[in-house]
């Protein structure tokens, strides 16, 4: 495929959809089926401004099958997978093709999702050169998909986010799993910034239907794994860097995918190398996520693939966005590779999550967050539908790093074993488990891993 031709007319974009925030629900069942790409010229580096670049009369058709694989109209075989809900990313034919969904919304909450139809998206060689820009239509069109994002009062978003006792009471006398408690700081943030802590306004819960059963030896192998497993303490060794504190920016993506790579660097280099990567990076710079307003661990692999992470010394995190800039002088580490444990979007299970978490390290995996896991202060969580009617809280999806797993003799639960991004002392000194081998709030439905390349 070539990408460099003579081109004419301008990309089509309206200026209602290049907002921030993406609320695009599109499913993986709209996905399927058969894809025209629009090419912008090729011959680009990794600089190119998609929302400006122009089109022409080269296209390209791609049709997507069950369960992830992608043929071209020559033939050529290669795989894709959707990206939450939110868009999807086909590699084939030596080209990596990414794109949002496009959708619109109304100031009264109404979002319309057209899910047969991207915005513009990035596409270049495997090798990560020869950029340009596309826009997506499916061959067989989509009705547009009516949905309402809830819209909370202005003025009850910044009331100050007020403590009720009477809440963490009924969570401990439900239950004897966990204990939950009412921490101070809390009193120092806004719901709004409660939301955004937990995951962000574009942080929603897609349609999906829980993590697939394993294949019989992937089972097999789980079985033979250790009982309990923790990176920060094997045969002595602490592989996982130090517990950070995201505050009121909805970072989570960010912190769990830095964690992730710094544990993995640490681990392939055997402790040599301890760096602290930068989130802040990713929340100034990247294209792919939505700053403060939330972002995807998968999109953060492809990020570090493409554009390389620098360490926290020389982009310094400040919880909200920034100018992006001032990197040249910064050494880079980059990610080889990176995917959906079980190999795609709707593919993960506990024995996939067990096996790339001791063969290959910490992942980062998400989880949907209820009012009552903002109280969590140790024990193993589930949740446990216990409301507070003077704080209502948005149902978020939030971005954690997995270390490890175990088994509670004493109550005979299962659990996995958490770093969360709250600061060291929410939780377990920073850490917390919920039940493992469940599903317990989807943290068993989406887990993404990535390869870095540590630096010499």
């Amino acid at each position: 495929m070539r990408l460099n031709g003579v081109l004419a007319c301008l990309l089509v974009m309206c200026a209602d959809v290049c907002r921030g925030d993406t609320p695009a629900n599109c499913t993986y069942e709209d996905l399927l089926g058969t894809w025209r790409f629009q090419l912008s010229e090729g011959g680009h580096n990794k600089d190119i401004n998609c929302s400006s670049a122009a089109t022409s009369e080269n296209t390209m058709a791609v049709t997507l099958e069950k369960l992830s694989v992608a043929k071209d109209e020559l033939g050529n075989l290669g795989f894709f997978t959707l990206v939450y809900n939110q868009g999807f990313e086909v590699v084939i034919n030596g080209y990596k093709w990414f794109a949002f969904f496009k959708y619109t919304e109304d100031g009264g909450g109404q979002v319309t999702s057209y899910c047969d139809r991207t915005l513009p998206g990035w596409v270049h060689d495997v090798l990560g050169n020869n950029w340009a820009c596309f826009v997506g239509k499916k061959v067989e069109p989509v009705a547009p998909q009516l949905d309402y994002k809830p819209v909370t009062s202005p003025r009850l978003l910044h009331r100050t986010f007020t403590p009720n006792q009477d809440v963490i009471e009924a969570i401990n006398l439900v239950q004897d799993s966990w204990r939950a408690v009412s921490y101070p700081e809390y009193k120092t943030y806004s719901l709004r910034e409660l939301h955004y802590r937990a995951g962000g306004p574009a942080s929603r819960i897609p349609v999906r239907g829980g993590p697939r059963p394993a294949p019989p030896h992937l089972a097999k192998l789980a079985a033979a794994l250790p009982q309990h497993w923790d990176w920060r303490n094997v045969s002595g060794v602490n592989f996982v860097s130090p517990v950070r504190n995201q505050a009121s920016c909805g970072s989570c993506y960010s912190f769990a995918s830095m964690g992730m790579l710094e544990a993995r660097i640490r681990i392939q280099t055997n402790n040599t190398r301890t760096p602290v990567l930068s989130p802040q990076q990713v929340v100034s710079c990247s294209e792919y996520s939505q700053g403060c307003d939330g972002g995807f661990p998968y999109l953060m692999g492809k990020y570090v693939q493409d554009f390389g992470i620098v360490e926290e010394s020389c982009f310094p995190y400040v919880g909200k966005k920034t100018p992006c800039g001032g990197l040249q002088k910064c050494g880079r580490t980059y990610a080889a590779e990176y995917s959906y444990v079980g190999g795609f979007y709707g593919g993960c299970s506990e024995a996939a999550m067990m096996l790339e978490l001791v063969q290959n390290g910490p992942m980062a995996v998400s989880f949907e967050v209820y009012p009552d896991f903002m109280h969590y202060k140790e024990g193993i969580y589930h949740h446990t539908g216990v409301q507070d009617p003077f704080n209502p809280f948005e149902l978020t999806n939030h971005a954690v790093l997995l270390v490890g797993y175990g088994h509670c003799h004493m109550t005979g639960q299962s659990y996995w074993l958490v770093k969360n991004s709250w600061g060291a002392g929410w939780g377990e000194r920073g850490y917390f488990r919920i039940r493992r081998g469940s599903d317990e709030c989807s943290i068993e439905s989406i887990a993404v891993a990535a390869r870095p390349i540590p630096q010499l």
